[in-house]
């Protein structure tokens, strides 16, 4: 059974001249954050960025392979398709900024996010989803009962912040609590950034509050929003969705299906 890494085999020579973004670029984008890029990608602006192939030479010059294979984490793999990334035509030359990886114990909350531009001229907001964190945990279990969390609202204010001066094309995306984050930044950011969003991707990721499904942000965002899980999915079938959603197979079992390494591609798309 194929997945993102075997895409990366099949079609990383392909330039997006040659072959448009697609829902699996979108899957790579979602697990690529997952890599700790502290220290490697700090620029606040695309002026500042650095090289998909850039970053990861320093991040494997600044860590062993064996450390990252010991952890105990469904998202270990980051690193590794950063590599592969790294390796393709494709991807080499994306650009890479505003990386923030912020943790908060006293507002309960675990943030990170990162900015990619892309050769069409598009920006790519990747939001990362749960780590390995107590707090990160934390918030998830805040989500059940709170209309809005921290998180949320710095996700609304790191778009406004990152993108309300640009006029290019947006896409905003995430995994788990990513895409959970990436809708909700999506529905509340201003409306001059709203307007440039052409697409939200959801991988697996919670829904929201009801009080937040009827608001008038939520609602114009929600045509634009792409939600896909796995057959037998639990995080992305908890709290309230209005947008459709797209069933991948996964051929792991259970909770493990969360995991994106488990999801199966065929060509350039998923497959149902």
């Amino acid at each position: 059974m194929a997945n993102m890494m075997d895409y990366l085999d099949w079609r990383g020579d392909l330039t997006f001249t040659a072959s448009g973004f697609n829902e699996v670029d979108n899957l790579l984008f979602a697990e690529l954050v997952y890599t700790s890029f502290d220290g490697i990608v700090t620029g606040q602006s695309e002026a500042e960025a650095v090289t998909l192939a850039e970053a990861s030479a320093v991040f494997w010059e600044q860590n062993s392979r064996e450390e990252i294979l010991a952890r105990v984490s469904m998202t270990k793999a980051a690193p590794f398709v950063l590599e592969k990334m790294a390796k393709t035509e494709r991807f080499r030359d994306v650009k890479l900024w505003g990386y923030v990886n912020d943790i908060s114990e006293e507002e309960q909350s675990q943030f990170a996010v990162m900015c990619a531009g892309l050769p069409d001229g598009s920006i790519y907001v990747s939001f990362r989803g749960t780590d390995n964190t107590i707090t990160g945990w934390r918030e998830d279990f805040n989500m059940g009962y709170l209309s809005e969390t921290p998180g949320q609202l710095k996700a609304v204010s790191y778009v406004e912040q990152m993108l309300g001066d640009g006029s290019c094309p947006v896409r905003i995306g995430g995994h788990s609590k990513g895409g959970n984050l990436a809708v909700y930044a999506a529905a509340f950011c201003e409306k001059a950034v709203k307007e440039r969003i052409s697409a939200v991707y959801n991988y697996d990721g919670p829904g929201l509050d009801r009080t937040v499904l009827e608001k008038d942000g939520y609602r114009e965002i929600c045509e634009r929003t792409r939600t896909f899980v796995p057959q037998s999915s639990v995080v992305g079938m908890l709290l309230g969705h209005e947008e459709a959603y797209t069933i991948v197979h996964s051929t792991q079992v259970g909770i493990m299906q969360h995991d994106l390494y488990s999801w199966e591609v065929m060509r350039n798309r998923f497959v149902y």
